[in-house]
């Protein structure tokens, strides 16, 4: 079946997603565990990818834990810190792909002013024909409801899309709308099925 289009995650994908990392870092892990065991930040940061604003929901939180207040800020201070560095592998296949002139989107569960400051300090999200930003559109990946966004407004039908994505419920979600799937486990897996796929040809990408 030929690809109409071809469909990104962003996290874990293009660009590395660690927060816990990242306040390693800064805390020490046995704080961090401590911060993250108290103070429910991914359930604050899904809030975000839904929709709420970032600065808002950080100084809710942040109100209701004083005593983390500080750390539960950097979220929000030192967010790009968490959300770096770039995959160059993996952008090399989005910029291979965006060569050939076939469409590439986005599909993500991203905020929308994390979005801003990501495709800002990252010039290949201007790469993206379309995105599809969970918090602009009030759904999120796995609910079907993004899923079925991305098809009506593009116009192209499910079977000639194809999609990767880190999270394997992101994907079953995908393939039960009869999408092609691919599991992100590196950017060679990738660029090999696109390749098999017909939409790269072998050799087509090159480094970072």
């Amino acid at each position: 079946m030929p690809i109409d289009a071809v469909v990104f995650d962003i996290g874990r994908v293009l660009i590395d997603w660690q927060p816990e990392a990242f306040y390693d870092r800064c805390l020490g892990e046995d704080r961090r565990r401590r911060l993250f065991a108290e103070v429910d930040l991914h359930g604050m940061n899904e809030g975000v990818d839904g929709g709420d604003p970032l600065s808002d929901a950080v100084e809710a939180l942040a109100a209701r834990h004083p005593g983390w207040a500080a750390e539960i800020r950097m979220w929000r201070d030192s967010w790009l810190d968490m959300a770096s560095p770039a995959f160059p592998d993996t952008v090399a296949v989005l910029k291979a792909v965006k060569a050939t002139g076939v469409p590439v989107f986005a599909l993500t569960n991203f905020g929308d002013a994390t979005y801003d400051i990501a495709r800002a300090a990252y010039p290949f999200f201007d790469l993206f024909d379309r995105a599809y930003v969970s918090a602009r559109l009030r759904a999120m990946k796995p609910g079907p409801r993004i899923y079925e966004i991305l098809e009506t407004d593009s116009g192209i039908a499910p079977e000639r899309l194809i999609f990767t994505d880190d999270k394997r419920e992101n994907i079953a979600a995908a393939a039960a709308r009869g999408w092609q799937t691919h599991l992100f486990e590196g950017a060679g897996g990738w660029a090999a099925r696109l390749v098999a796929e017909g939409v790269l040809a072998p050799g087509a990408v090159g480094h970072g």
